[in-house]
């Protein structure tokens, strides 16, 4: 049953719908459920054909179709995330033809695009032909206004923002901090943008969102079980996210309505992050 005081949304990060069914029943409730391409490598179903030689070009997206199409069936009133797959060399073009086939597979979509010049542009066009978004692999406060601007007059609930966490707190960065400074940010907008804290690691990262009251947070099965064994705790705003060995990231005071391309968007990590994706698909046809 869902805490009472527990006021973001929880959602499961997993390509699994068995673990879909499993988190539904630790947790008694489930928001929605985020996917990529890391995520479906890892599913049983998928590593058992790719062991056969069974996975190809050709048959990914139906195999994919098939994973979130299950695990739609499963919370019909919640958001599920799928990705499109892409690195710094897909065009907007290529990214808005996968979006929209992807979208059209189940009505509670969500389509992932990454934090890269022509991730946002297929962004803005998506968004404004009335479609939901998840801009993913967000490290910095800079690339989350990006976001804002690119889907300016989008409703509310349409669009996400996912800053990782814990790929943050692995190179001495406090990821907190840039989901913090995300929501100071987003305080005085119309809060068409959604924040949904990403990559947790543990119960710690999470009792530190929560008590940001990130809109949403997406954790993996793990975790989730975890925190259900605890008796899901759900912490104030004293509650102290206490990491002397990292580094806190200051806020800026930044204007969100420039126009997304005024804003610095290069991180490192996104360069990253874009290309251990696209990795972890090639080796589906290995």
């Amino acid at each position: 049953m869902r805490p009472i005081h527990l006021s973001s949304k929880i959602f499961l990060d997993s390509g699994d719908p068995a673990e879909t069914k499993k988190a539904i029943d630790v947790l008694g409730f489930l928001d929605g459920q985020t996917t990529n391409p890391t995520l479906l490598v890892k599913v049983p179903e998928i590593g058992e054909m790719k062991a056969n030689g069974q996975v190809t070009r050709e048959n990914i997206f139906p195999l994919y179709k098939g994973i979130v199409q299950n695990i739609s069936s499963l919370i019909p009133d919640g958001s599920v995330s799928i990705e499109v797959f892409a690195d710094y060399s897909t065009t907007t073009d290529d990214m808005l033809h996968q979006a929209y086939e992807m979208y059209s597979w189940i009505p509670n979509a969500h389509i992932k695009f990454p934090i890269i010049p022509a991730g946002l542009a297929a962004a803005q066009k998506f968004s404004q032909d009335g479609n939901r978004v998840n801009m993913t692999l967000c490290f910095s406060q800079n690339q989350a206004a990006a976001v804002y601007s690119s889907t300016n007059g989008a409703q509310r609930g349409s669009t996400f923002v996912s800053p990782f966490i814990g790929r943050l707190d692995d190179i001495g960065q406090n990821g907190i901090s840039v989901v913090r400074n995300i929501l100071q940010m987003f305080n005085n907008s119309d809060h068409h943008v959604e924040v949904l804290a990403a990559s947790i690691r543990n119960v710690n990262q999470l009792m530190a969102a929560l008590a940001l009251h990130s809109d949403i947070i997406t954790i993996p099965f793990s975790v989730i079980d975890d925190w259900a064994k605890q008796g899901m705790p759900v912490p104030d705003e004293q509650f102290s996210y206490n990491t002397p060995s990292l580094q806190d990231i200051p806020y800026k005071d930044l204007n969100l309505q420039l126009p997304y391309t005024e804003f610095d968007i290069q991180h490192e990590l996104t360069t990253k992050g874009v290309e251990k994706f696209m990795q972890d698909i090639n080796t589906l046809f290995a």
